[in-house]
């Protein structure tokens, strides 16, 4: 299955052309324990900046 991830943080070392997400595996934890509410609730841990 293709999947399509889509990021706006053009300073990650994944970030790509299009506002794509070019990592292999996508992780992301909830900031507020075991259940996120929403987005806010949550982040990317796959993030890693630009060298």
């Amino acid at each position: 299955m293709t999947q399509k991830i889509l990021c706006e943080v053009n300073n990650c070392t994944y970030w790509g052309d299009g506002n794509k997400c070019n990592a292999e595996v996508i992780y992301v934890v909830s900031q507020t324990g075991d259940q996120a509410v929403d987005s806010e609730d949550t982040d990317c841990k796959t993030f890693k900046p630009e060298d």
